[in-house]
């Protein structure tokens, strides 16, 4: 009988007790291919040597120290590699403890960015059906995904939404990408013009959507033209990259792919890529300044504000990606995944897509491939696809409600950036037994 708390009671978990390279190994010596990283987290495995290591001094250094009182090294050192890289604009780095706190931080500071700007009627923000930015209150609000906000409707702000950017579902027989993406930004430009545009504050979106849909990337064009009517009313552009960021994608920022800057952006979970826990909000000079030269103070703040230790992971995490090259290997290797799976399920009938960028891929399952439509939810496809593939070895990211929260079954695949062309192939078999285990169980 346990007495830690797990997200799902009844469930009996195996324990796992050691990591070694992509695999986990649990108290029974079984061995699971970590073909989702967590939940796209583990990046460089689960035994990467120099983090460790890092891990290691910092806390014989200097664990911990709070961020009222100094700064530090690793956390300055870590700031200024991140902003480096980052998208044009993005010059400070506000560090937090995970990607929910991330998104609170940036929802928090698009906030008195106006408030000290002069223009405290912007309260509005504005994000996409069936996204999800995390589940603390305020993440939970913007979030469209309604099965998870459903139970905590009486807790959330009001926030409101648009269409998400979903090829394969939303865009129309002969409609070209261009099209598509000019639809759905006259959609959020029409959505601002009824709420007032004096009134709107930002608008969030994940550059590829995680884990509610299953790895969709934007149509080319389409961040751009959001920027731009983002532009057109002074909006602010929140870019969620808590998944497909930090290299998931082939690109350090996803929306570097997409040739486009937000005016905030949250990383996470490939920051540090488990080694630690740690998350940061990327803020443009813009909002810097305006408070900077306003209050001077952000009114906002967690204990674990840039903590060394995890900044000491966090900052060798990036430079093991960097120096051993690891984005060539996520480009590679993600095309070899793609079109793996594409290949394996080019004519099956229950396969309706497979999609996404760099290392980070979905498949969405179909009851038929020519209507797309979808499984009875009560059968709980996506479950079955877990527990299948757990049995063989493998771990993948199986989820319901890929539609509308409630329909649509979609198995996401984002293995560390440092698998090898063999073990994709094994990613690709092992996957294959559990998909096709789960739907003769459900009687397809």
């Amino acid at each position: 009988m346990t007495t830690v708390f797990h997200r799902a009671p009844r469930a009996t978990l195996p324990v796992a007790v050691a990591g070694d390279g992509i695999e986990i190994i649990d108290s029974t010596g079984k061995r699971y291919i970590d073909a989702c990283g967590g939940a796209a987290v583990s990046c460089l495995g689960h035994s990467n040597q120099r983090v460790i290591d890092a891990i290691k001094r910092q806390a014989q250094q200097l664990p911990y120290a709070h961020t009222s009182f100094f700064t530090t090294e690793v956390a300055e050192e870590l700031a200024d590699r991140l902003v480096a890289a980052a998208p044009a604009g993005l010059e400070h780095v506000y560090f937090v403890s995970g990607g929910s706190e991330a998104v609170e931080a940036a929802l928090k500071l698009a906030r008195q960015y106006f408030v000290e700007k002069g223009e405290p009627q912007r309260r509005h923000f504005i994000a996409r059906r069936q996204s999800y930015h995390g589940n603390t209150l305020g993440a939970l609000a913007i979030g469209g995904n309604a099965w998870r906000r459903e139970p905590f409707l009486p807790l959330l702000i009001e926030a409101h939404h648009v269409s998400p950017c979903y090829a394969y579902r939303d865009q129309a027989a002969g409609e070209t990408d261009e099209a598509y993406a000019q639809r759905l930004a006259d959609e959020l430009d029409q959505k601002i013009v009824e709420l007032g545009a004096e009134n709107v504050a930002a608008f969030v979106a994940e550059t590829v959507v995680g884990a509610t849909a299953g790895a969709v990337p934007p149509v080319r064009t389409y961040l751009k033209k959001i920027r731009a009517v983002c532009d057109k009313y002074g909006v602010l552009l929140i870019l969620d990259e808590i998944m497909s960021g930090m290299g998931r994608t082939g690109y350090l920022f996803a929306c570097d792919e997409d040739g486009v800057a937000p005016d905030l952006l949250t990383i996470a979970k490939g920051l540090g890529a488990g080694y630690q826990p740690i998350g940061a909000t990327l803020v443009s000079d813009r909002i810097y300044r305006t408070i900077v030269d306003g209050s001077g103070f952000f009114q906002h703040g967690h204990t674990y504000l840039g903590h060394a230790t995890a900044c000491a992971a966090a900052l060798e995490v990036q430079r093991v990606i960097a120096e051993e090259k690891l984005l060539d290997n996520v480009k590679a290797r993600g095309e070899q995944l793609r079109a793996s799976l594409r290949e394996h399920y080019a004519a099956h009938p229950h396969v309706g897509d497979v999609r996404g960028r760099g290392l980070f891929v979905g498949v969405e399952l179909v009851r038929d491939r020519d209507s797309k439509a979808t499984f009875d939810p009560a059968r709980k496809l996506h479950a079955a696809v877990k527990r299948e593939a757990m049995q063989r070895g493998l771990m993948v990211y199986p989820m319901g409600g890929t539609i509308d929260g409630v329909h649509g079954d979609h198995i996401l695949v984002a293995p560390p950036f440092v698998c090898t062309a063999q073990q994709v192939d094994t990613i690709v078999e092992r996957l294959s037994g559990a998909i096709d285990a789960a739907l003769a169980s459900a009687g397809a």
